[in-house]
């Protein structure tokens, strides 16, 4: 009888999940990049398939190739009965604000936005700068020359602030070191531009930096390429990266965006989807770094302890990281 119980409460809720699969329809659109850049579209999707391969619930996909995209790609999520759906990087925000305001029964999403304001969206802020710091830590710790490298995607206080926070972290932990820093380009293809990112990368190592960051989208490919082909170290960014080069990618700066996509269709299907602005950091596991096989053996116990140490004074406050989105400034 137990057995017998057991089996029909198993069938009820499988049936119950399968009736609100059928009303449940979650939706989102990649940025510029596609969803297989190895970086931030990616982790993206990678919170996506954790969340189907949990459920079994399909998610709609849709890759922005051009800025006009975004709009029209929403407006056709709605069409084709979305009750969910996540937009991917600030680029989305207006789009997402006007067709959320029009469609006031669908939740949405949006990932690196903050200051929309519409009762039936969620906006992901993470504190990038914070992540940023701790690799700036391992960076000045690992390098022989004392001059460390920074090349950014498209030149906003985004990417600003990943520099930023970088900088803060290497001066922290060696006053005198020396960073430079690179922007690829004021628009968009600035994320998808190995190429640059390889030249960027070459033009500081020939100044004499030996560890590069990369905070650059699909150009990051380019800038770990190039420290690997000149035997010097890269840190990855938004994904683990550090099998793209083993040996070669000293560590990645993980900002948890996969637990944003995944968070936000869990939500929204277990009915506990909420509107307003998620920031998380350090102390919220929204951002951190990477360490596994493919990097084991350039993370000394020295440098180890030192990310550790740094993550928590952070975490209790006795470390403020500047954020360059307050005031346009880095204090370094």
């Amino acid at each position: 009888m137990k057995l017998k119980t057991t089996l029909m409460t198993a069938a009820f809720s499988m049936a119950a999940t399968i009736a609100m699969g059928a009303d449940f329809k979650p939706a989102v659109i990649y940025d510029m990049g596609g969803k297989f850049d190895k970086s931030f579209n990616e982790g993206v999707w990678a919170g996506v398939k954790k969340f189907t391969d949990e459920t079994g619930v399909e998610v709609m996909e849709f890759e922005v190739t051009n800025e006009a995209q975004r709009e029209q790609a929403m407006t056709r999520m709605v069409q084709r009965g979305a009750t969910v759906v996540l937009g991917v990087g600030f680029a989305q925000a207006d789009a997402i604000d006007k067709i959320a305001g029009e469609n006031p029964d669908v939740q949405f999403s949006i990932i690196d936005v903050s200051w929309l304001d519409k009762p039936n969206l969620r906006q992901y802020a993470f504190k990038e700068q914070e992540g940023s710091y701790i690799v700036g830590v391992a960076a000045a710790m690992a390098s022989e020359t004392g001059k460390v490298g920074f090349v950014g995607g498209m030149d906003i206080p985004l990417i600003r602030a990943f520099g930023c926070g970088y900088v803060q972290g290497v001066k922290a932990t060696k006053a005198d070191a020396e960073v430079f820093e690179n922007m690829t380009g004021t628009t968009p293809t600035a994320w998808n531009d190995p190429a640059k990112g390889a030249e960027l990368t070459q033009g500081q190592i020939d100044r004499g930096a030996d560890v590069i960051y990369q905070a650059a989208g699909g150009t990051g490919v380019g800038v770990i390429q190039a420290a690997k082909d000149a035997g010097k170290l890269s840190i990855g960014v938004d994904s683990n990266q550090n099998h793209m080069a083993p040996g070669s990618v000293l560590t990645s700066m993980l900002k948890r965006v996969d637990v944003a996509a995944y968070s936000t269709f869990k939500d929204a299907m277990d009915g506990n989807f909420t509107a307003g602005v998620q920031n998380l950091g350090l102390a919220e596991g929204g951002v951190g770094w990477a360490l596994d096989e493919n990097n084991a053996e350039l993370i000394t116990p020295e440098i180890k302890a030192a990310i550790e140490d740094a993550t928590a004074k952070i975490v209790s406050g006795d470390v403020v990281v500047h954020d360059y989105r307050a005031d346009n400034t880095c204090p370094m």
